[in-house]
């Protein structure tokens, strides 16, 4: 989650870990036990959405739904991953991830019964400090309406390679590449991370939105967004008001 902590809210569905120095960065991680729990012995997902037990070839993850907002989803790994700065995530775990969080989508969608297209759907995970959680999540929600035009009107200049995207997004300033549709499925974003350009790779402070290419674009597939800053939350693309789908305008 991120600055304005919605760990509070879960605080219902479980008891934080009582060994953690700031327990409420581990509510998270309490809520996620009980629902692999639930699965492991009753078959439930309770308080997930859903959960899957990974095998030896794939890892475990989880889908929650954050508390009082319908289009607001989490996916979660069921091991412990504290952030997209793990080592891990570098290697096939962090693909199996993000694939998990592509397939998740229509549980956004579904919330609003077919009054969302699929390419506002948005996918955000915070930096270290731009997060309450210390469990990895990557968030799923609708985009800001200004965004998605942004998006439209400038995404064709994003390639293959990282590039400044040319315009602010929710006021930051982000660099971008484009994920072919053929490659989406073997790609991993906690890996491109660290081709990020800038003076050093620091994973603590770098944070990542994605987001599928509007319709008619020529190369479909994803753009990936990142930048880096101390609290760098790409989380604020997102509108967990879903105002398009509404037919809104906003920020």
């Amino acid at each position: 989650m991120r600055r304005a902590p919605i760990a509070v809210l879960l605080v219902a569905l479980a008891m934080p870990a009582a060994a953690a120095p700031d327990p409420t960065r581990d509510v998270l991680w309490a809520a996620l036990k009980t629902c692999v729990l639930a699965k492991r012995i009753a078959d439930r997902t309770f308080p997930c959405l859903s959960v899957d037990l990974g095998d030896t070839n794939r890892p475990g993850s989880a889908v929650l739904r954050a508390p009082g907002e319908p289009t607001h989803i989490v996916v979660m790994p069921t091991d412990t991953v504290a952030g997209l700065e793990a080592p891990v995530l570098r290697g096939p775990r962090g693909a199996a991830y993000w694939r998990a969080a592509l397939a998740a989508r229509p549980f956004v969608s579904d919330a609003l019964k077919g009054r969302l297209p699929p390419e506002a759907v948005g996918l955000a995970v915070n930096s270290a400090r731009g997060r309450s959680q210390d469990q990895l999540h990557i968030h799923l929600d609708c985009l800001k309406p200004s965004v998605l035009a942004a998006v439209k009107a400038h995404g064709r200049q994003i390639h293959g390679t990282w590039t400044r995207f040319p315009v602010p997004l929710a006021g930051d300033r982000y660099h971008a590449m484009r994920v072919p549709a053929a490659e989406a499925e073997r790609f991993n974003p906690f890996a491109a991370l660290r081709t990020l350009p800038g003076p050093r790779p620091d994973l603590h402070r770098t944070s990542f939105a994605a987001l599928a290419t509007p319709p008619g674009d020529p190369e479909p597939g994803f753009l990936l967004l990142a930048f880096r800053a101390p609290s760098a939350s790409a989380e604020d693309v997102m509108d967990h008001s879903c105002a398009v789908a509404a037919g809104r305008g906003g920020a």
